[in-house]
C-alpha cells in the first residue's frame, strides 16, 4: 500500500506533535505514555503516509525538516478544527435532546397544534419546540427517520398508515369529520350537490395526503375501483392538492366540491360561504392522533407523551 492510500491513526498525529515540542524521542514516548520503540514506528509511520521526511534525525535535539514545519502548523489547524466540531456536534445533540420536535399535517398545524401546544405549556416547562408541517407522507417520513420525536395527524381505524405498520405508540388527541362541502350558487343552494345526479367537478387529494388515503377507502364508490376508474358516473377529480387549506380556498371559488375537516371551515359554514353537499352518509369521521418514537426519549417528550396519553385515557 502506498503512502497515498494507506490509512491513518490519529495516535500519529498526537505523537507527531509530542516530538515537535520536545524534540526528543525518548521523552515525547514518554509524555505520550507509550514505549519508545512503538513511539518510533508511529512517526515513521506518519511519514510514509506524508511521503517525505519531517524530521531531521541526525540533529540534536531531533528537528523539523522543512517538509515538517510546513506540516505542523497545517495539522495544528486540523486537529483545533477536529476538536472545535466534536464541542459543536455534542452541542447540537445536547441541545436536539433537550428540546421538542413535532412534524404536523398542515391542518392540524394551523387550527389545532398552537393551541394544544398553549395547554401543554400550561402544565409543562417545554423549552424549545420545533414544528415541521408538511403532508402526511412527509411527516411519516420525519418519524421513521427519527428526525422528530412526535406526529400529530388525522387518522382512521379502518385506514392504517405507516407508523400503524411499524407499531408506533399512539394516542388520540380529539375528533374532526370530513364533511362534502361546495360554494353557494345564486339561490343559496350548493353549487355541487352528491345525489342530486349533477355533474360533480371534485378537488381531491393527493397521494401524499393522509386524508386522501382515508377517502379512497372510505369512499371508494364514488371515486373509483380499483383501476381508479369513477365508478359513479359524472364525477371527475379536476383539481388535486395535498394541503386541505388550498382546497377550502378553491371551493370557496366554485371550482368544485371537496371534503374538509369541518373544524378547518367552522366561519365559512356559519357564514354561508361553504355549503354542506350531502347527508351524513358521505362524511367520514376522523381521529387526531399523537404518534410518538418507539425508543426512550428525553425527560421533557416524555412528560409531554405521559400527559398526552393520560389525558387521553
Amino acid at each position: 500500500m502506498g503512502p497515498g492510500n494507506r490509512p491513518l491513526d490519529m495516535e500519529w498525529l498526537e505523537d507527531f506533535l509530542a516530538l515537535a515540542e520536545s524534540g526528543n524521542f525518548s521523552r515525547a514516548a514518554q509524555a505520550r505514555a507509550i514505549a519508545q520503540p512503538a513511539f518510533s514506528r508511529h512517526i515513521r509511520s506518519l511519514e510514509e503516509w506524508v511521503g517525505v521526511d519531517l524530521f531531521d534525525r541526525s540533529a540534536h535535539p531531533a528537528g523539523l525538516t522543512a517538509a515538517g514545519q510546513r506540516f505542523l502548523p497545517l495539522l495544528e489547524q486540523v486537529l483545533a478544527n477536529l476538536e472545535a466540531a466534536r464541542i459543536k456536534a455534542r452541542v447540537a445533540h445536547d441541545q436536539a435532546a433537550a428540546s421538542l420536535r413535532f412534524a404536523a399535517t398542515h391542518v392540524l398545524s394551523i387550527y389545532f397544534f398552537p393551541k394544544w401546544l398553549a395547554g401543554l405549556e400550561q402544565q409543562l416547562r417545554l423549552g424549545p419546540v420545533q414544528t415541521m408541517s408538511d403532508s402526511s407522507q412527509a411527516c411519516e417520513d420525519l418519524m421513521l427517520q427519527r428526525r422528530v420525536q412526535f406526529m400529530l395527524c388525522y387518522a382512521h381505524a379502518d385506514v392504517p398508515g405507516r407508523l400503524d405498520e411499524g407499531q408506533f405508540p399512539m394516542t388520540g388527541l380529539g375528533h374532526d369529520v370530513l364533511v362534502p362541502v361546495s360554494a353557494p350558487d345564486k339561490s343559496g343552494q350548493p353549487l355541487h350537490m352528491l345525489g342530486r345526479g349533477d355533474i360533480l367537478p371534485v378537488l381531491g387529494y393527493s397521494e401524499a395526503s393522509g386524508l386522501g388515503r382515508i377517502m379512497r377507502s372510505r369512499l371508494r364508490g364514488l371515486f373509483g375501483d380499483n383501476a381508479g376508474a369513477a365508478v359513479v358516473p359524472g364525477v371527475s377529480v379536476v383539481f388535486t392538492a395535498h394541503n386541505a387549506v388550498l382546497l377550502k380556498t378553491m371551493a370557496l371559488e366554485g371550482r368544485g366540491i371537496t371534503w374538509l375537516p369541518r373544524q378547518l371551515m367552522t366561519d365559512e359554514l356559519s357564514q354561508g360561504q361553504l355549503l354542506e353537499s350531502g347527508g351524513t352518509e358521505w362524511q367520514i369521521p376522523l381521529e387526531i392522533r399523537l404518534y410518538r418514537q418507539p425508543a426512550v426519549m428525553a425527560a421533557v417528550a416524555e412528560s409531554v407523551w405521559a400527559l398526552s396519553a393520560g389525558a387521553a385515557a
